[in-house]
C-alpha cells in the first residue's frame, strides 16, 4: 500500500532520480530521456561584447536565448553557473496546461505549448511531450460556480476549455472514485513534458540560431556604466553587455544584490511522489489525463505504468528554506534535493487514495523534494526593472516549465520592439517596492503556496503579511469601520459597515454582504457628501528646464496651463495605452503627476527611461509615500470645505480641473477640483502625517450635511455610471485610445511628436475594428466583473472590461469591446455570467451625466439627465 511505502521512505535523502524508461510512455521528470550529458561549451569561445547577456541556464533563460537568437538578435550570450537545468528546472514535475485564471497569462501558456509541440521537429531533440489533456475536479457546488466563472472568460481566447459531466470524467479517467465528483474543467492539449529534454532542445535551438551558451560561467560581478551598458565579470573573463537579464532562478536574489536590489523571492520546498507499476494503470489502452483535485490540493498524472502525485501543503505545514533567505544559497548547490518529509503531505496522500483507490496498493519508488522560487503573489517577475537602466528580470517562477516558452517569446518581442506585445502588468517586477520586506515576502509566499488550489473569487483578498509599513495616516482610524483592500502595499477602504451589519470577509461569485452597504455609500455621494482615502495614488514631482518638453513628448494630450490639470495618456510606439495620469501644472515648469496605485513604478520607469533616452534636463522625484490624499465628493462638498478655508471655492473662482495651494483647517494642501465619482469634489494632497487632523476637521465640519465615508467599491459604481474609463480595464497595452473612446484626450494636431503619434494616425486612417461600448443588462444576483464573453448570434464577438451594479437604474452595467458594426446605441447582445447568457443593450454614454456637465446644461437652461 502507498501508506506503508511512504513510511518506509521517511528520512531518505534523495540525490538523483532513476534513469528513463522507454520513449513514448509517460516518463519521469528527473532527467533527460536517454540521460544525455549536456553538451559542454567550447572553452575557446568567448565574446568581449554582447547585445544581451542572460544570467541563468534554466528553461526560462534558455528559452529567452532561443527566442532572441531566432528573431535575429546578434551576440546573445547565456551564462550558467554550473550546467543547464541546474536549480529548479531539472526536478520539476513538468506539467503543461492551457488553463490560467489570468486573462493574458493564458497567452503565455498557449505560446509555450504551441512551441513545445514543434520544438522536436525544429531542433531534432526529443522533448518527451505528452498531451493527454487535463481535468480539474469540482467536488463542491462553489467549485462548479468557479468553473462557470472561468468559462465566461474562455470564449474570446484561442485556448480550448470545457466543463464536462461526471460520466465523461469517468470515461476519461476510469480509475476515479466518482462519489464526490460534480463536474470537471477539461483542457485538451494539456499534459506534461520532460524539463531536461525541453531545456536541451531549446539550448540546441539557441545555438542553431547563433546564441552562445557558456557554462560553467558563474557571474561574480555586475557593474553599471554611465552609458547604460554593463560590465559582466566571470572567472572565464569579462564582457560588455548592452543589457542584462536576470533569469537565475533561486540564485536571482544573489544576482540582484550585486547591483543593490532586494528581489522579493523565497525558495520553498515542493515534494512529489512517484509510484511503482500499478497493474490497473499498465492495463490502460491510453494515457490518463492529468488530474487536479482542487479540494485535495494535489496534481496527479501517469508516470510510465505508475502515477506521479504532487501536493501543495497548507501554509502552516509547507516549508520555506529560511536559511537561504538569511545566508544565501549554499555554494555549489545545483542538482541536489532536500530530505523528504512525507509527514507534511500525508493528508494529501490520504485524499488522493480516496479519489484514486488504486494508489492504496502502490509502492513509492521515489520522492522528490526540491526548491522552487516563489514571489509574494506566486506570479513571476518579468520585464525591465525601475531604477536600473537596461536591467531586466525573468524570475520568481513557481511554474517555470509552462511559462518558459511563452515568457521567452514575450520578453524577446519586448526587447526587440521596445514595448510588450500585450499587457502583463500583473507580472511587472515593479509591482513591488521598498515596502516589500523579507518578512512580508515569506508570509505571502507561505500563503500563496498554501492557496495554490483555493477557490479563485472575484474581488479576492489575501491577508497574510498585512498591513505593511505602507499604511496611510488614516489606517488606524478606519480599520475597524471598513473592509480594507490591498493596493501596492497600501490598505485602502473597499466598503464601510454600520452597526448590526455583517462585517466578515465573504467572497462570492454572486452579490454578497457588501452589496447593500455599497448602495448606501453610493447614495451618500450622490445626495450628500462623502470622504474617501485616496493615499495609494502614485505621485511624482517633475521639474526642470526641459520638463514641459519631456511631458509634451510623453503625453498625447496638451500640457495644461499653470494652475490647471488634465487627464493625459502615455502611449507606446505602436499607439497603445501604456498609462493614464493626471497632469497638474503647479507652478511654471513644475508638475505633479498622479497615477493609480498599481501603476506607480510601472509608469515611473517609463518616464525615467524616456528622460534619459532623450537627454532631458529634468528632476523626477517619486513622492508617493510622502503625500496622503483625501477625496471629498458630493453635492455638499463645497459647503463643507468652505467652512474650513478662506479660499473662495465657488464655481466661478475655483473651476473644474483647476488646482490651488491653500489651507484647510490651517493644514497646507494642494487642492485639485476633480473627482473620479463624477460628482462635485476635490482631491486634497497633503503631508501624510497631517491625514488624521485633516480627516477629523472635514468630518466635524460636515456633521450638518450628514457627511460619511465611502470606499472604492462605491467609487467604481459611480465612475461606471459616468462612463469614466479605468486604466488596466478599459485601456492598457492591448488597446489603443481611439477604440477606447479617448479621442478627447488625444491631440493629434499638437506640434510635439509624442510617442505613438504616427502609429495612431495610421490606426485612424485604417479605421477601427472594435469599439468600447456601455451595456446595461438585467441579471438576477450576479453582476459583471470584467473579461466576460459577449455573444451575438451564437458566437463570441467581444468581451467586457469592467462592470458593476448601477444603483441608479437598478440594473447591471458594463463596459465592453464589440465589433464596430455592433457598437450602435440600441444594439442587443448577450453577456455570459456564471454559465448563463443575459440580454444586454448598448446605451448612450454616460448613463448619468457628470456634475460639471449637469451644471453647464443648467446654466444653458437645460435639464439634468439620467
Amino acid at each position: 500500500m502507498l501508506r506503508p511505502g511512504a513510511q518506509r521512505l521517511r528520512g531518505l535523502l534523495l540525490r538523483s532520480c532513476p534513469r528513463r524508461g522507454s520513449p513514448g510512455r509517460p516518463h519521469s521528470v528527473c532527467g533527460g530521456e536517454g540521460e544525455e550529458k549536456p553538451p559542454s561549451s567550447a572553452e575557446t569561445q568567448w565574446k568581449d561584447r554582447a547585445e544581451t547577456v542572460i544570467i541563468g541556464g534554466g528553461c526560462v533563460g534558455v528559452s529567452l536565448a532561443y527566442h532572441l537568437a531566432k528573431a535575429g538578435m546578434k551576440d546573445v550570450v547565456l551564462l550558467e553557473k554550473s550546467e543547464p537545468t541546474a536549480g529548479s528546472t531539472w526536478h520539476a514535475a513538468g506539467l503543461t496546461t492551457y488553463f490560467h485564471p489570468g486573462i493574458n497569462l493564458k497567452k503565455i501558456h498557449y505560446d509555450s505549448i504551441k512551441l513545445y509541440e514543434k520544438l522536436e521537429e525544429e531542433t531534432g531533440q526529443v522533448v518527451g511531450f505528452h498531451q493527454p489533456g487535463s481535468i480539474r475536479l469540482a467536488t463542491t457546488p462553489v467549485r462548479v460556480d468557479e468553473f462557470k466563472y472561468q468559462m465566461t472568460r474562455t470564449g474570446w481566447h484561442a485556448t480550448e476549455q470545457y466543463i464536462i459531466e461526471p460520466e465523461k470524467i469517468q470515461e476519461m479517467f476510469p480509475l476515479l472514485n466518482m462519489n464526490k465528483v460534480l463536474a470537471g474543467l477539461y483542457n485538451p492539449g494539456d499534459g506534461h513534458i520532460d524539463p531536461y529534454s525541453l531545456t536541451m532542445a531549446l539550448a540546441a535551438g539557441a545555438r542553431k540560431y547563433g546564441a552562445l551558451l557558456k557554462y560553467p560561467a558563474p557571474v561574480t560581478s555586475l557593474k553599471a556604466r554611465s552609458d547604460g551598458t554593463w560590465d559582466v565579470e566571470t572567472p572565464q573573463g569579462s564582457m560588455r553587455a548592452n543589457r542584462i537579464v536576470n533569469a537565475a532562478g533561486f540564485w536571482a536574489r544573489e544576482v540582484g544584490k550585486m547591483i543593490g536590489l532586494e528581489h522579493p523571492l523565497i525558495p520553498v520546498q515542493h515534494q512529489y511522489v512517484v509510484t511503482s507499476t500499478i497493474p490497473e494503470v499498465k492495463a490502460l489502452k491510453r494515457e490518463l489525463p492529468v488530474l487536479r483535485d482542487l479540494e485535495g490540493s494535489y496534481y496527479l498524472r501517469q508516470e510510465r505504468d505508475g502515477l506521479l502525485f504532487g501536493p501543495y501543503e497548507s501554509q502552516e505545514k509547507m516549508k520555506v528554506q529560511d536559511s537561504w533567505v538569511t545566508n544565501g544559497v549554499p555554494p555549489g548547490f545545483g542538482k541536489e534535493l532536500f530530505e523528504s518529509d512525507l509527514d507534511r503531505i500525508m493528508e494529501h496522500i490520504e485524499a488522493a487514495m480516496e479519489m484514486v483507490p488504486v494508489l492504496k496498493k502502490a509502492d513509492i519508488i521515489n520522492v522528490v523534494n526540491g526548491p522552487i522560487t516563489y514571489s509574494p503573489d506566486i506570479l513571476p517577475m518579468v520585464g525591465p526593472h525601475q531604477g536600473v537602466r537596461n536591467y531586466w528580470v525573468a524570475i520568481g517562477f513557481g511554474y517555470g516549465i509552462i511559462h518558459a516558452g511563452g515568457v521567452g517569446k514575450y520578453l524577446s518581442d519586448w526587447i526587440l520592439h521596445g514595448e510588450p506585445p500585450f499587457d502583463l502588468i500583473e507580472l511587472d517586477p515593479n509591482r513591488y517596492g521598498k515596502w516589500t520586506t523579507t518578512q512580508y515576502t515569506e508570509a505571502k509566499a507561505r500563503e500563496s503556496y498554501g492557496f495554490n488550489n483555493i477557490v479563485g473569487y472575484p474581488k479576492e483578498e489575501r491577508f497574510a503579511g498585512r498591513p505593511t509599513q505602507r499604511v496611510s495616516g488614516l489606517y488606524q482610524r478606519l480599520e475597524s469601520k471598513c473592509s480594507m483592500g490591498f493596493h501596492a502595499g497600501w490598505e485602502q477602504p473597499h466598503w464601510f459597515y454600520k452597526l448590526g451589519q455583517d462585517t466578515q470577509y465573504r467572497p462570492s461569485f454572486r452579490r454578497t454582504n457588501w452589496f447593500e452597504p455599497v448602495g448606501s455609500e453610493y447614495k451618500q455621494v450622490m445626495q450628500r457628501v462623502g470622504v474617501t482615502d485616496l493615499s495609494p495614488f502614485g505621485k511624482f514631482n517633475i521639474k526642470g528646464q526641459d520638463s514641459i518638453r519631456l511631458l509634451d513628448h510623453l503625453f498625447a494630450n496638451v500640457i495644461p496651463k499653470v494652475g490647471f490639470i488634465n487627464i493625459s495618456h502615455m502611449l507606446t510606439p505602436k499607439g497603445r495605452v501604456y498609462a493614464e495620469l493626471t497632469v497638474s501644472h503647479q507652478s511654471p515648469g513644475e508638475f505633479l503627476l498622479i497615477t493609480g496605485s498599481g501603476s506607480e513604478l510601472h509608469d515611473l520607469r517609463w518616464i525615467e527611461e524616456e528622460a534619459v533616452k532623450g537627454g532631458y534636463d529634468v528632476e523626477i522625484k517619486n513622492i508617493t509615500d510622502e503625500l496622503g490624499v483625501l477625496g471629498v465628493a458630493g453635492p455638499q462638498a463645497r459647503k463643507v470645505l468652505q467652512k474650513l478655508t478662506s479660499e473662495d471655492l465657488s464655481d466661478d473662482v475655483f473651476k473644474f480641473l483647476q488646482t490651488k495651494s491653500l489651507k484647510v483647517s490651517n493644514i497646507p494642501v494642494t487642492a485639485i477640483r476633480i473627482s473620479y465619482t463624477g460628482e462635485l469634489g476635490w482631491e486634497l494632497y497633503h503631508r501624510r502625517e497631517d491625514s488624521v487632523a485633516l480627516y477629523d476637521a472635514i468630518m466635524n465640519a460636515g456633521q450638518e450635511e450628514e457627511i460619511d465615508n465611502f470606499g472604492t467599491y462605491a467609487m467604481n459604481a459611480l465612475r461606471l455610471e459616468k462612463a469614466f474609463r479605468a486604466w488596466g480595464s478599459e485601456m492598457n497595452c492591448d488597446t489603443n485610445p481611439l477604440e477606447a473612446g479617448l479621442e478627447y484626450f488625444v491631440k493629434l494636431n499638437k506640434p510635439a511628436d509624442f510617442i505613438g503619434k504616427q502609429a495612431l494616425k495610421q490606426i485612424k486612417a485604417k479605421g477601427l475594428k472594435r469599439r468600447l461600448v456601455c451595456l446595461t443588462l438585467a441579471t438576477d444576483d450576479v453582476d459583471p466583473e470584467g473579461n466576460e464573453s459577449i455573444w451575438y448570434n451564437g458566437k463570441v464577438v467581444g468581451n467586457t472590461t469592467s462592470g458593476s451594479y448601477s444603483y441608479s437604474i437598478q440594473k447591471s452595467l458594463a463596459f465592453a469591446y464589440v465589433p464596430v458594426e455592433l457598437s450602435e446605441v440600441g444594439q442587443q447582445v448577450e453577456v455570459e455570467l456564471l454559465g448563463k447568457n443575459y440580454p444586454a443593450v448598448v446605451i448612450q454614454q454616460p448613463l448619468v451625466l457628470t456634475e460639471p456637465t449637469r451644471n453647464r446644461l443648467q446654466k444653458k437652461g437645460g435639464k439634468d439627465k439620467t
